[in-house]
């Protein structure tokens, strides 16, 4: 990383001077390098947040050490500092790109022309259970979050903001189905934290397998309970996309768009 000179563009030029302009080639060559440095400043972020949530999952975040982080992404210690001051925040940004990316593909998908809102409520839900290894690795790294909350002020704002934003995802997909016709008229807010919960509940016994539930079980059951509420008969819909993915984002982007997603992160 190079750093900048504390005082540029003055010293050495006589009071009175007019400053040289540059030529409209060099001030493009240098607004393209700009975008280049830009570029891969985000694609060093991403790296870094890929390890942390990695290495968090699998060790712990008591355990983590930020060298830990670096040698995974392949970066100095340095320039991950530069990035991210503490391991608090580093956690705190792992958390919110682990929401906004676990089980993207699978909600971004096109849906099926038939019942196409019910179809993605299922993938929203199933992003939210430890199904694959991305999300499983997100509902660990939710794991570690939530005895952080009980004990430390700012883990509990975080927590706390991190859940309205998935709550506010729930919501807008639960609207956009009632608008469409395709969901009953309901109390969306309160089906968003019927899900949260049953969605919670039910994770944790999957992240540690517990023989008394399966995956199968897990969803026909969170299913069964949002069916009376929101008016949707029948099996849980299968997962497999019938399209290509959408695009959309976790949270962020309205009801209406392909994804949906809102931050949760």
């Amino acid at each position: 990383m190079t750093i900048p000179p504390k005082f540029t563009g003055k010293a050495g030029r006589p009071a009175g001077a007019v400053k040289p302009v540059k030529p409209v080639e060099t001030v493009e060559a240098a607004d393209r390098a700009t975008g280049r440095t830009a570029d891969k400043a985000a694609e060093t972020r991403q790296q870094i947040l890929v390890a942390a949530c990695d290495v968090i999952a699998e060790i712990g975040f008591e355990k983590v050490r930020m060298r830990m982080v670096a040698e995974r992404a392949g970066v100095s210690t340095a320039l991950l500092h530069y990035h991210f001051e503490n391991r608090e925040r580093l956690f705190a940004e792992a958390l919110r790109y682990s929401f906004e990316h676990s089980g993207r593909e699978e909600y971004d998908a096109v849906p099926p022309a038939e019942r196409p809102l019910t179809w993605k409520l299922a993938r929203m839900i199933e992003a939210c259970l430890p199904i694959g290894a991305e999300t499983r690795r997100d509902c660990l790294l939710w794991a570690e979050l939530w005895p952080r909350a009980a004990r430390d002020a700012d883990s509990r704002d975080l927590t706390v903001r991190l859940y309205r934003d998935v709550h506010r995802w729930f919501v807008e997909a639960i609207e956009a189905g009632v608008a469409t016709g395709e969901f009953t008229s309901c109390d969306a807010p309160a089906v968003a934290e019927l899900i949260l919960v049953l969605t919670d509940g039910y994770g944790v016994h999957l992240l540690f397998d517990d023989p008394l539930i399966n995956l199968d079980r897990a969803r026909n059951e969170i299913w069964q309970q949002l069916g009376s509420r929101i008016g949707v008969r029948g099996p849980f819909p299968a997962s497999p996309a019938p399209g290509v993915s959408g695009g959309g984002a976790r949270p962020g982007g309205s009801a209406g768009e392909a994804g949906w997603r809102a931050p949760r992160g």
